[in-house]
């Protein structure tokens, strides 16, 4: 029978990760007589986490096609084992190791490296140019405009020059009566420059897209056509887009043009009705476009919408519908800016009145005054028809049993006093309260449209309430 081996001692190997290296972190943090068996255990525990993060710091160098391990690779492999990942290492600079000398006095000690630092030459950066930082990015408000006029800023461009030489208007005559010599040709040449200077920077103040812009945005709105496809989309744009501020002062001068062509030449033809209602829903949409700053040209714009509205001929077929359609777009102009500019309704409330009850205006001039009066709203048909006595000039001029536009456009503004009844109940002449009633209708509003509300009492009693009530 075989004797049993002896068991051989164990030993203690050691990796790449030494024990002493266990014992000065153990030391460090304040535990001293380390045995060696557990700084060979946790040396070799520290040897196997490192090649757990390198084999994993590998596998990210392999997927993204390198042969060079990075610190991004080492920080992805310890965000997959759940360790904290270093930070502070930026990936495109990485250190460069060198490896020290080594010490003669000391032959067991292993390879050192360490980061080799930049060394600056003290003498090379005083004699570089010095480089000043930029200013940091900042922001700041300035006013671009203020009430259409451009403030004279550094951050606004410069004005434009004028084209007249203030000198030579300036001039003054001479004292036996004799004016100036005409000026040289030196002179004559500037002011030709300084106008083709200007030329030259009204031309450039729209882009060339918008230019094509304008070009095809008339043309499709003018003159109109059987097909509607192109005006309703342009209409559409000019009603949504953003961007068309500078070309605003255009569109209002092409309106106001085609107002007055269509207009002087009569306005009697289908051709200028149909033009005129376009022009109208070209205001219409400029005023419901949000992005566009149009109180600088709220003065241009009135004129268009006001000639439309009180002209005397226009087509018979068109002329309710424009005188509507312009009462409705000068309804919303002053519902948008009347708190701007508080004297803007008594102003055309006043054009209105003088249309309304002046001697010389013709019925189609009253029937556009009273429906421009409607759309201002009940205050303005009070003080117009009833104050004003509109009711009673139209009244006079017309003859019994009358009907027409300008009859509707008056019975229209009564109702905007006061709705009409759904089960109306007429007049008694034989009651004597009714008969009051009558006379103070009669006195207000005249005979011709007195009569029409004897049908309805309640409507009748209505109106006299609403105008008692704000007197």
């Amino acid at each position: 029978m075989s004797k049993p081996k002896a068991k051989a001692a164990q030993t203690h190997q050691t990796g790449i990760y030494k024990s002493d290296s266990v014992r000065d972190v153990a030391e460090s943090l304040g535990i001293a007589n380390l045995s060696e068996t557990v700084a060979s255990s946790l040396a070799s525990d520290v040897e196997y986490r490192i090649h757990q993060v390198i084999e994993e710091a590998s596998r990210s160098m392999r997927h993204a096609r390198r042969t060079t391990i990075t610190t991004s690779d080492i920080d992805q492999a310890l965000r997959v084992l759940n360790i904290e990942p270093l930070y502070g290492h930026n990936p495109h600079n990485p250190p460069v190791f060198r490896r020290a000398l080594p010490f003669p006095n000391v032959a067991n000690v292993g390879p050192v490296y360490f980061v080799e630092d930049e060394e600056i030459d003290f003498d090379r950066v005083l004699r570089e140019e010095k480089i000043t930082l930029p200013k940091g990015v900042s922001w700041t408000a300035h006013w671009l405009a203020v009430e259409g006029v451009q403030p004279l800023i550094p951050e606004n461009p410069p004005a434009i020059p004028k084209d007249v030489d203030q000198e030579i208007t300036k001039s003054p005559p001479q004292a036996n009566g004799v004016f100036p010599l005409t000026p040289p040709s030196e002179s004559r040449s500037t002011v030709k420059k300084q106008q083709q200077q200007q030329q030259q920077l009204v031309k450039q103040v729209l882009s060339r897209e918008l230019q094509l812009y304008y070009t095809r945005l008339t043309a499709s709105l003018l003159p109109p056509t059987a097909d509607s496809t192109k005006r309703t989309a342009a209409l559409a744009s000019l009603r949504n887009d953003a961007g068309l501020q500078a070309l605003l002062p255009y569109l209002i001068r092409w309106v106001g043009e085609g107002v007055v062509t269509a207009l002087k030449e009569g306005a009697e033809t289908e051709a200028d009705g149909r033009s005129l209602e376009v022009l109208l829903d070209v205001v219409s949409a400029i005023l419901e476009n949000n992005t566009l700053f149009i109180e600088p040209y709220l003065h241009q714009l009135l004129p268009a919408i006001l000639s439309t509205l009180l002209h005397s001929t226009l087509p018979p077929s068109h002329a309710t519908h424009l005188r509507t359609s312009a009462a409705q777009t000068l309804s919303r102009l002053l519902t948008q800016h009347s708190t701007t500019y508080p004297s803007l309704s008594p102003r055309i409330m006043k054009t209105l009145l003088v249309a309304l009850i002046s001697a010389d205006k013709s019925k189609g001039t009253r029937e556009g005054a009273i429906r421009g009066l409607v759309g201002i709203g009940k205050e303005a048909v009070r003080k117009g028809l009833v104050e004003g006595g509109g009711v009673r000039v139209v009244g006079s001029e017309c003859t019994p049993e009358e009907t027409g536009p300008l009859v509707d456009s008056v019975m229209t503004a009564l109702h905007v006093l006061h709705p009409a009844s759904d089960m109306p109940e007429s007049l008694d002449a034989t009651n004597d309260t009714d008969t009051v009633t009558m006379g103070q209708l009669q006195d207000i509003l005249g005979s011709f449209f007195a009569e029409k509300l004897y049908g309805d009492k309640g409507w009748a009693l209505g109106i006299l309430g609403s105008i008692k009530q704000q007197n």
